[in-house]
């Protein structure tokens, strides 16, 4: 019996920033969210799809977040400062 790779979560997503240097989201509820991927491999396929469609506009980004890194976590999160 073959052992199955662990699954690797990654999520695509991006939208217009504030300003083309940062990476705050002008409005938060116009975020694209391209999808959840099983490894790398496919979540960069899909960001850089994305990203070359938007390539004109300077102030669009695209991210790639490493979601399984979150089941990592030995220790609890920090509460943000608004909670």
């Amino acid at each position: 019996m073959t052992k199955a790779k662990p699954q690797l979560l990654h999520l695509v997503f991006g939208g217009e920033l504030s300003s083309p240097g940062g990476v705050e989201f002008k409005d938060l509820k116009k975020l694209d969210i391209v999808g959840m991927y099983p490894n790398f491999a496919d979540a960069k396929t899909a960001w850089l799809a994305k990203a070359q469609a938007t390539v004109d506009s300077a102030q669009t980004r695209y991210f790639v977040a490493h979601i399984h890194r979150l089941f990592e976590m030995e220790e609890e999160p920090q509460q943000d400062a608004e909670d």
